[in-house]
């Protein structure tokens, strides 16, 4: 064993195994609920994206991507479709 390898042991109870594995397939199923949806908020925007916020505004006041508001809901959506296009259309070529 070289001088950075080391052995790490973990136990864990099975209450704790199960907590862990809720936990995970609830992520799973948020990221899965998250790829299928048309409009996604926010955050999934500029995480689809990987910009910040203000990137994403810039986005949307360019109208570069598409769009809504719903006025009773008071939060943006934005359209996944146009964002993967928006993607597309700057694809580096060589």
């Amino acid at each position: 064993m070289s001088e950075f390898e080391t052995n790490i042991k973990i136990s864990l109870d099975p209450e704790s195994v199960s907590k862990l594995a809720t936990k995970l397939a609830d992520i799973l199923r948020e990221h899965h609920s998250n790829s299928n949806k048309k409009w996604i908020n926010s955050q999934a925007a500029m995480e689809l994206l990987g910009i910040s916020k203000n990137t994403l505004q810039k986005l949307r006041d360019s109208h570069a991507i598409r769009v809504s508001k719903p006025p009773d809901i008071g939060i943006f959506y934005y359209d996944r479709d146009s964002i993967l296009e928006y993607l597309e259309k700057h694809v580096d070529k060589p």
